[in-house]
């Protein structure tokens, strides 16, 4: 995985915020604000791919900060998860992806397919 995001982070033609990402990344920080932004720079299928990795490296973080220190069982997990299993995840992302099919007051459905299924999976996380 992290060769993956070193090898995205080159061959990305803003280094910089790749670079910003993988710090984070490696560091296994809350990634949300810098996850939205990967989000956001989805624009192919290698872009797509480094953002479902930083996906599942912040999901990995916050299942670590959950065992020296668990959350409240009616919030969000360390890093914003709502939901923490493979079900609830695709229910919602499937939830928010029918919600969303013609665009909703503060989202545009993007034109680019690689673009809106990142929205969808990331929505995964945070949608209830």
């Amino acid at each position: 995985m992290r060769q993956h995001l070193a090898r995205c982070a080159l061959d990305s033609q803003d280094a910089a915020y790749f670079a910003r990402v993988l710090r984070t990344t490696f560091g296994f920080r809350n990634m949300s604000g810098d996850l939205e932004s990967l989000r956001d720079a989805v624009c192919d299928e290698d872009s797509f791919v480094c953002f479902l990795e930083a996906l599942a490296a912040d999901r990995a973080d916050e299942v670590e900060k959950e065992k020296g220190k668990p959350s409240s069982p009616y919030g969000p997990g360390a890093n914003g998860w709502e939901n923490g299993t493979i079900e609830a995840f695709l229910e919602c992302a499937a939830a928010w992806a029918r919600a969303s099919s013609h665009g909703l007051r503060h989202y545009e459905k993007p034109e680019n397919p690689w673009k809106r299924c990142a929205d969808i999976i990331f929505m995964g996380k945070i949608y209830e």
